[in-house]
Protein backbone atom coordinates (compact mmCIF):
# COMPACT_ATOMS: atom_id res chain seq x y z
CA UNK A 1 0.00 0.00 0.00
CA UNK A 2 1.17 3.68 -0.82
CA UNK A 3 1.72 6.44 1.83
CA UNK A 4 -1.10 8.33 0.31
CA UNK A 5 -3.26 5.41 0.39
CA UNK A 6 -2.14 4.66 3.99
CA UNK A 7 -3.11 8.20 4.87
CA UNK A 8 -6.74 8.11 3.09
CA UNK A 9 -7.12 4.98 5.05
CA UNK A 10 -6.46 6.03 8.15
CA UNK A 11 -8.30 9.63 7.76
CA UNK A 12 -11.67 6.97 7.26
CA UNK A 13 -10.79 5.07 10.17
CA UNK A 14 -10.50 8.37 12.26
CA UNK A 15 -13.63 9.88 10.71
CA UNK A 16 -15.24 6.60 11.65
CA UNK A 17 -13.91 6.46 14.90
CA UNK A 18 -15.81 9.97 15.79
CA UNK A 19 -18.85 9.32 13.62
CA UNK A 20 -19.61 6.14 15.77
CA UNK A 21 -18.06 7.65 18.95
CA UNK A 22 -20.55 10.97 18.67
CA UNK A 23 -23.83 8.75 18.60
CA UNK A 24 -22.66 6.67 21.72
CA UNK A 25 -22.03 9.60 23.65
CA UNK A 26 -24.95 11.55 22.39
CA UNK A 27 -27.04 8.98 23.17
CA UNK A 28 -28.48 7.41 19.63
CA UNK A 29 -26.57 4.30 20.11
CA UNK A 30 -27.24 3.05 23.67
CA UNK A 31 -25.83 0.81 25.48
CA UNK A 32 -26.59 -2.70 24.54
CA UNK A 33 -27.14 -1.33 20.84
CA UNK A 34 -25.64 -3.76 18.28
CA UNK A 35 -22.79 -2.00 15.85
CA UNK A 36 -23.34 -4.15 12.80
CA UNK A 37 -19.79 -3.51 10.18
CA UNK A 38 -22.23 -3.44 7.10
CA UNK A 39 -24.85 -1.36 8.10
CA UNK A 40 -21.94 1.27 10.01
CA UNK A 41 -20.01 1.61 6.63
CA UNK A 42 -23.26 1.79 4.21
CA UNK A 43 -24.48 4.67 6.71
CA UNK A 44 -20.98 6.04 6.82
CA UNK A 45 -20.31 6.00 3.18
CA UNK A 46 -16.95 3.77 3.73
CA UNK A 47 -15.88 -0.03 3.60
CA UNK A 48 -15.88 -2.31 6.29
CA UNK A 49 -12.24 -2.03 6.22
CA UNK A 50 -11.95 1.32 8.27
CA UNK A 51 -14.89 0.38 10.25
CA UNK A 52 -13.75 -1.95 11.56
CA UNK A 53 -10.67 -0.40 12.76
CA UNK A 54 -12.67 2.01 14.38
CA UNK A 55 -14.67 -0.53 16.47
CA UNK A 56 -11.70 -1.94 17.63
CA UNK A 57 -9.93 1.36 18.74
CA UNK A 58 -13.59 2.04 20.34
CA UNK A 59 -13.56 -1.21 22.21
CA UNK A 60 -9.76 -0.55 23.59
CA UNK A 61 -11.32 2.50 25.22
CA UNK A 62 -14.48 0.39 27.10
CA UNK A 63 -17.26 2.57 24.46
CA UNK A 64 -17.86 -1.03 22.65
CA UNK A 65 -17.73 -5.03 23.62
CA UNK A 66 -17.40 -7.41 21.46
CA UNK A 67 -19.47 -11.09 22.10
CA UNK A 68 -18.72 -14.47 20.13
CA UNK A 69 -21.75 -15.04 18.32
CA UNK A 70 -23.61 -11.21 18.75
CA UNK A 71 -20.55 -9.51 17.21
CA UNK A 72 -19.70 -5.77 18.71
CA UNK A 73 -22.41 -4.24 20.86
CA UNK A 74 -22.61 -0.21 22.41
CA UNK A 75 -21.05 -1.37 26.23
CA UNK A 76 -23.06 -0.78 29.39
CA UNK A 77 -22.01 1.28 32.12
CA UNK A 78 -20.26 -0.65 35.23
CA UNK A 79 -21.90 0.32 38.00
CA UNK A 80 -18.82 -0.26 40.20
CA UNK A 81 -16.08 1.41 37.67
CA UNK A 82 -18.96 4.37 38.52
CA UNK A 83 -18.75 3.93 41.61
CA UNK A 84 -14.82 4.10 42.21
CA UNK A 85 -14.66 7.13 39.76
CA UNK A 86 -17.30 8.90 41.32
CA UNK A 87 -15.67 8.29 44.36
CA UNK A 88 -12.28 9.24 43.54
CA UNK A 89 -13.13 12.13 41.02
CA UNK A 90 -15.45 13.64 44.41
CA UNK A 91 -12.05 14.02 46.15
CA UNK A 92 -9.60 15.28 43.55
CA UNK A 93 -12.09 17.77 42.24
CA UNK A 94 -13.18 18.92 45.92
CA UNK A 95 -9.46 19.53 46.45
CA UNK A 96 -8.89 21.30 42.87
CA UNK A 97 -11.81 23.65 43.65
CA UNK A 98 -10.90 24.34 46.64
CA UNK A 99 -7.36 25.46 45.72
CA UNK A 100 -9.01 27.03 42.78
CA UNK A 101 -10.89 29.58 45.01
CA UNK A 102 -8.63 32.44 45.64
CA UNK A 103 -8.46 32.79 41.85
CA UNK A 104 -11.56 32.31 40.53
CA UNK A 105 -12.33 36.32 39.52
CA UNK A 106 -16.03 37.69 39.63
CA UNK A 107 -16.27 37.07 35.89
CA UNK A 108 -15.75 33.54 36.45
CA UNK A 109 -18.53 33.26 38.61
CA UNK A 110 -20.83 34.98 36.22
CA UNK A 111 -19.97 32.68 33.62
CA UNK A 112 -20.85 30.05 35.93
CA UNK A 113 -23.95 31.60 36.91
CA UNK A 114 -25.09 31.99 33.68
CA UNK A 115 -23.86 27.93 32.37
CA UNK A 116 -25.68 27.04 35.77
CA UNK A 117 -29.15 28.97 34.32
CA UNK A 118 -28.86 27.36 31.62
CA UNK A 119 -29.11 24.17 33.07
CA UNK A 120 -31.72 25.34 35.26
CA UNK A 121 -34.01 26.58 31.91
CA UNK A 122 -33.21 23.33 30.23
CA UNK A 123 -35.18 21.33 33.56
CA UNK A 124 -38.39 21.73 31.56
CA UNK A 125 -37.72 20.28 28.40
CA UNK A 126 -35.38 17.71 30.13
CA UNK A 127 -32.32 16.67 28.04
CA UNK A 128 -30.05 14.81 30.01
CA UNK A 129 -27.00 14.72 27.57
CA UNK A 130 -27.31 17.82 27.10
CA UNK A 131 -27.50 18.82 30.87
CA UNK A 132 -24.31 16.70 31.22
CA UNK A 133 -22.17 18.66 29.29
CA UNK A 134 -23.31 21.94 30.54
CA UNK A 135 -22.44 20.31 34.01
CA UNK A 136 -18.77 20.08 33.01
CA UNK A 137 -18.19 23.39 32.03
CA UNK A 138 -20.29 25.09 35.01
CA UNK A 139 -17.53 22.84 37.49
CA UNK A 140 -14.13 23.20 34.91
CA UNK A 141 -14.81 27.19 35.29
CA UNK A 142 -14.70 26.21 39.25
CA UNK A 143 -11.25 23.44 38.68
CA UNK A 144 -9.91 24.72 36.30
CA UNK A 145 -7.87 27.96 38.06
CA UNK A 146 -6.22 25.04 40.37
CA UNK A 147 -2.47 25.59 40.59
CA UNK A 148 -1.13 22.28 41.12
CA UNK A 149 -1.11 20.47 37.69
CA UNK A 150 -0.50 17.12 39.28
CA UNK A 151 -4.48 17.12 40.67
CA UNK A 152 -5.87 18.94 37.79
CA UNK A 153 -4.97 16.19 35.48
CA UNK A 154 -6.49 13.53 37.99
CA UNK A 155 -9.45 15.73 37.81
CA UNK A 156 -9.55 15.81 34.06
CA UNK A 157 -8.93 11.67 33.84
CA UNK A 158 -11.86 11.48 36.32
CA UNK A 159 -14.13 13.16 33.64
CA UNK A 160 -12.73 11.45 30.54
CA UNK A 161 -13.72 7.89 32.95
CA UNK A 162 -17.36 9.49 32.99
CA UNK A 163 -17.41 9.93 29.49
CA UNK A 164 -16.11 6.90 28.76
CA UNK A 165 -18.64 5.28 30.94
CA UNK A 166 -20.96 7.38 29.07
CA UNK A 167 -22.65 7.75 32.57
CA UNK A 168 -24.67 10.56 32.45
CA UNK A 169 -25.87 9.92 36.25
CA UNK A 170 -28.98 12.14 34.84
CA UNK A 171 -30.72 9.77 32.80
CA UNK A 172 -31.11 7.42 35.35
CA UNK A 173 -32.27 9.92 38.32
CA UNK A 174 -33.69 12.35 36.31
CA UNK A 175 -35.13 14.09 39.76
CA UNK A 176 -31.51 14.76 41.23
CA UNK A 177 -31.04 17.67 38.60
CA UNK A 178 -33.09 19.95 39.86
CA UNK A 179 -31.13 19.35 43.30
CA UNK A 180 -27.89 19.64 41.29
CA UNK A 181 -28.37 23.20 40.18
CA UNK A 182 -29.18 24.26 43.60
CA UNK A 183 -26.27 22.75 45.16
CA UNK A 184 -24.04 24.76 42.20
CA UNK A 185 -25.92 28.19 43.64
CA UNK A 186 -24.90 27.50 47.03
CA UNK A 187 -21.01 26.46 45.75
CA UNK A 188 -21.05 30.26 43.86
CA UNK A 189 -22.15 32.11 46.89
CA UNK A 190 -19.52 29.79 49.35
CA UNK A 191 -16.93 31.68 46.48
CA UNK A 192 -18.49 35.10 46.53
CA UNK A 193 -18.10 35.16 50.30
CA UNK A 194 -14.75 34.34 50.41
CA UNK A 195 -15.19 30.93 52.11
CA UNK A 196 -12.16 29.05 53.53
CA UNK A 197 -10.68 26.20 51.53
CA UNK A 198 -12.23 23.15 54.03
CA UNK A 199 -15.42 24.67 53.50
CA UNK A 200 -15.31 25.08 49.50
CA UNK A 201 -13.91 21.60 49.44
CA UNK A 202 -16.44 19.90 51.70
CA UNK A 203 -19.38 21.85 49.89
CA UNK A 204 -17.57 20.00 46.34
CA UNK A 205 -17.21 16.66 47.54
CA UNK A 206 -20.79 17.06 49.33
CA UNK A 207 -22.15 17.59 45.79
CA UNK A 208 -20.63 14.89 44.13
CA UNK A 209 -21.66 12.17 47.15
CA UNK A 210 -24.75 13.39 46.53
CA UNK A 211 -25.06 12.33 42.90
CA UNK A 212 -23.33 9.07 43.14
CA UNK A 213 -25.88 8.41 46.16
CA UNK A 214 -28.50 9.05 44.38
CA UNK A 215 -27.45 6.58 41.14
CA UNK A 216 -26.92 3.94 43.84
CA UNK A 217 -30.07 4.63 45.52
CA UNK A 218 -31.71 3.94 41.95
CA UNK A 219 -29.83 1.11 41.10
CA UNK A 220 -31.20 -0.93 43.96
CA UNK A 221 -29.81 -4.58 43.85
CA UNK A 222 -27.86 -3.77 41.03
CA UNK A 223 -25.83 -1.93 42.52
CA UNK A 224 -22.26 -2.63 43.97
CA UNK A 225 -21.57 -5.03 46.48
CA UNK A 226 -19.50 -3.14 48.32
CA UNK A 227 -20.55 -0.06 50.38
CA UNK A 228 -19.45 3.51 49.00
CA UNK A 229 -15.94 5.30 50.54
CA UNK A 230 -16.95 7.95 52.48
CA UNK A 231 -16.35 11.29 50.23
CA UNK A 232 -17.34 13.56 52.95
CA UNK A 233 -15.52 14.77 56.16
Amino acid sequence: MSSEAGTEAASKSERAYAAIKEKILGGEYTPGYRLVLAKLAGDLGFSVVPVREAIRRLEAENFVTFERNVGATVAGIDPTEYLYTMQTLGIVEGAATALSAPLITPADIARARAVNAQMRESLEHFDPVRFTALNLEFHSILFENCPNPHILDLVHRGWNRLQALRSSTFSYVPGRASDSVNEHEALLQLLEAGADADTVEHAARAHRAATLNAYLARSGPEKPARPPLATTY
